[in-house]
């Protein structure tokens, strides 16, 4: 009796582990400068609402909204500012781009199927997309000074907790 006790707590907390690895990470793309930043804080606000890059040939600086709430700005302050917004319930699902001794290229590409692009197509090519099967881009860490030198990408699941974002 003990022994079938053991068992079907040890396949319970298995169970648990298995359930619970739904993150996962892709990065860092990109070059080794710039001091690191991490909005693994920003996602506790939401899921990814919206994007404001800046670009002049090079990713310079980005910031993203979580839920309603956009987090520092990372990165220069110069160049074309673009600014997307998701769809209410619309998340990033694949994240590609280019790069070199600085990032030069992202898209963003959606559930929705929309293609959000920045940037100059130039150099060495990186495409990610969560390991684990619904599952979303939650938050983004990397590398920046006066440009982004390189970008990291953070897959879980969708906030359940978000039904205003």
């Amino acid at each position: 009796m003990l022994t079938i006790a053991l068992l079907a707590l040890l396949a319970s907390a298995s169970a648990s582990a298995i359930q619970a690895r739904s993150s996962s990470y892709n990065g860092d793309f990109g070059g080794s400068g710039g001091g690191r930043f991490s909005h693994s804080g920003n996602q506790l606000d939401g899921p990814i609402t919206a994007l404001r890059i800046r670009v002049n040939g090079y990713i310079i600086g980005l910031q993203v909204r979580y839920g309603k709430v956009w987090s520092a700005h990372v990165g220069g302050t110069g160049g074309n500012l673009e600014e997307i917004f998701l769809h209410p319930g619309e998340s990033v699902i694949q994240v590609s781009g280019k790069y070199e001794k600085y990032l030069r290229k992202l898209v963003f590409v959606t559930d929705k199927g929309r293609y959000l692009s920045f940037g100059t197509d130039i150099g060495t090519s990186f495409s990610a997309v969560p390991l684990h099967p619904n599952t979303v881009l939650r938050f983004i860490s990397g590398r920046a000074g006066s440009l982004i030198d390189a970008i990291g990408l953070h897959w879980d699941v969708y906030p359940s907790n978000c039904s205003s974002c």
